[in-house]
């Protein structure tokens, strides 16, 4: 009788592992291990944000410099994020007051200028009380996680008096280089000697410079009220402002920081703005810097990249839309989510950085007789993942950011990337043998998708679930789900309507 039981306990098991296996799912989603990234030797550095032009804003405050750092680095309290974008301002004409922006007026080190016409020589000197307030942030970001957090380096401008058009926003003709023709090794030693300050002061070493930021496009305009800009064309001229940086580093002794480029706007533009370089630019460029705000290449510009022997970060993009389906505070959540999986599909990239994860401030008094943006609508779509409150000393965080943390939070530093399909993304750690993945459902109801992992070899019995759906007031937020039974070669799960879900799991092997 007790060996009866058994068997039927047996087959009870057996049907209820093929009801699991064979269950009819609306979406199948296939993760191929071999689709995997290879660039920084298949380990990924990281997600990030750019701190242009935040911490610029909120940096005075210690409360709100020390809330920061938690909610975006630190990676148990956290997003976790790992990459910082440094912004190295030129610095206007302190005549000028046409930037408008409370934030992104960032001030640059360059004081007491002097040109001799004799020599054509730049000369100048330091003030390195200057931008206080963004290197407040910084240090309070590297203390949360200083053994995984790289800081990249860039510029959006040189200083003014090295400008034809006297002025950090940019040319008089935005379509015309800015940087004067006689200034390029003086701008790559005011670049060298901010690094090298950083690093004998602050302890602050920087893993890595971009001399240009969207260099390639008719943006950067004098007078204008937004921000730093600097045209430079493709081919000469941004060859050799990579060339002269390379030289001063050297001079400074910081040949181990690794010079990047040139961080086009376009994905297409980057292709071409990389292939006119010259030789001797291509060579000493380490890592290509994207953004993705424009183009559809992605394809291409990982096939160059990998070609060329070169590391790829997608460096900066954000937006202001929604996806999903009457989707509420989730949409502009869905839109970052999705933005995620696209670039980390397409591109493999070793690093995805936001753009800013703070662009709106509330302030009663506003900054120097400037006002703040204010609250976001959290229902439609916005940039940035959070927003500052002065008045209150608060950091208020979003579905959006919430949304970002589904990816930073489980795809950690030394993960391998992993496309998935349309709707998703993965990621191999190779020293916990765990598989993360991270799916959205943008649809108004629930889906069955079925998780097919038979190019693993073997994976583990249960499937971790965290997700991220409805409202910040009354919503799932990293909510930590009932783990999900595997079957042999995946496992089935349901993705909530309008939800960014992550799957963790354990014990496989590639």
């Amino acid at each position: 009788m007790k060996a009866f039981f058994i068997y039927f306990l047996l087959i009870i098991l057996q049907i209820s592992f093929t009801i699991t296996k064979v269950i009819k799912a609306d979406q199948t989603i296939v993760i191929v291990k071999e689709n995997a990234s290879t660039f920084n030797g298949g380990k990924f550095q990281g997600f990030g944000t750019s701190f242009c032009w935040w911490p610029n804003r909120l940096g005075y405050s210690e409360v709100l410099s020390e809330k920061s750092a938690t909610a975006f680095y630190d990676k148990k309290e956290g997003l976790g994020l790992t990459i910082i974008r440094y912004n190295i301002g030129g610095g206007d004409d302190p005549t000028h007051n046409h930037i408008t922006r409370t934030d992104s007026d960032v001030p640059g080190y360059a004081i007491n200028p002097n040109y001799d016409n004799t020599t054509k020589e730049y000369t100048w000197d330091y003030d390195w009380t200057k931008d206080f307030n963004q290197r407040n942030v910084l240090l309070k970001s590297l203390a949360k996680n200083r053994e995984e957090i790289i800081v990249e380096a860039f510029s959006n401008s040189p200083p003014y008096f090295m400008t034809y058009s006297g002025c950090s926003s940019g040319a008089i003709y935005a379509w015309n280089d800015n940087l004067r023709v006689d200034a390029y090794d003086s701008f790559a030693k005011y670049l060298s000697d901010v690094c090298y300050h950083f690093k004998t002061e602050w302890n602050v070493n920087f893993q890595s410079i971009s001399p240009m930021n969207e260099p390639y496009t008719m943006y950067w305009s004098a007078y204008s009220p937004k921000q730093e800009g600097c045209h430079f064309d493709q081919g000469d001229s941004q060859s050799n402002i990579i060339i002269k940086l390379k030289k001063a580093l050297q001079e400074k002794g910081l040949d181990d920081i690794q010079i990047s480029a040139t961080d086009e706007t376009s994905i297409d533009t980057q292709i071409t703005s990389y292939q006119k370089l010259k030789d001797e630019a291509k060579n000493i460029v380490k890592r290509i810097d994207t953004h993705t705000y424009g183009g559809q290449r992605r394809y291409d510009l990982k096939t160059l990249a990998k070609n060329e022997n070169k590391n790829l970060w997608m460096s900066e993009v954000d937006g202001g839309d929604v996806l999903g389906t009457d989707a509420g505070e989730m949409g502009a959540a869905l839109w970052l989510a999705n933005r995620i999986i696209l670039d980390l599909n397409g591109l493999l990239p070793s690093s995805w950085i936001l753009w800013q994860v703070i662009d709106n401030h509330i302030c009663k008094e506003g900054k120097d007789g400037k006002k703040d943006s204010g609250m976001v609508d959290l229902n439609g779509g916005y940039w940035g993942v959070a927003v500052a409150d002065h008045d209150n000393n608060e950091i208020i965080l979003t579905q959006k950011y919430y949304a970002f943390g589904q990816f930073s939070r489980y795809i950690r530093p030394g993960y391998t990337i992993i496309s998935g399909s349309e709707n998703s993304v993965a990621a191999y750690d190779p020293e916990g043998k765990k598989l993360v993945i991270v799916a959205i459902n943008t649809k108004g109801n629930d889906i069955t998708v079925d998780f097919d992992l038979k190019s693993f070899s073997k994976i583990g019995s249960k499937a971790n679930v965290i997700r991220t759906s409805g409202s910040v007031s009354s919503g799932e937020k990293w909510a930590e789900l009932e783990p999900i039974d595997t079957y042999e070669n995946g496992f089935n799960a349901v993705l909530k309507a309008n939800s960014v879900t992550t799957y963790i799991v354990e014990g496989v092997e590639m």
